[in-house]
């Protein structure tokens, strides 16, 4: 039986790819902040500061997944609840294999 034995080239190419994939999660935050700062727009960032300084603020994915149900409220006060409706799943098919497996979107029974 072989044991694996760290060299600092293993460990460098470890931590080369942490940093690699931490800059593309950094990368996708920063788009889905933007989406959801350019749905909201000028008029909707003056209407909900709040809301508009959550999402530039998010910690982290897992913080602007939950802030969709407020960006929801905020888009349907401004455009109508459809129209909010397709603007938030755009935003959360961007999203996709970001977040763990229990934390993704389930078809709706209303349908569109």
């Amino acid at each position: 039986m072989r044991t694996w034995k760290p060299t600092i080239q293993s460990l460098f190419g470890l931590l080369g790819g942490a940093q690699r994939a931490t800059r593309e999660l950094d990368d996708a935050i920063g788009e889905i902040q933007d989406a959801m700062l350019e749905a909201l727009g000028e008029t909707g960032m003056k209407r909900f500061p709040a809301v508009s300084r959550r999402i530039q603020y998010a910690p982290d994915l897992q913080a602007l997944w939950y802030l969709r149900g407020d960006l929801m409220a905020a888009l349907s006060a401004l455009h109508g609840e459809g129209q909010a409706r397709d603007m938030v799943q755009d935003i959360s098919e961007q999203f996709g294999g970001l977040l763990p497996r229990g934390m993704s979107t389930r078809p709706s029974p209303l349908g569109k």
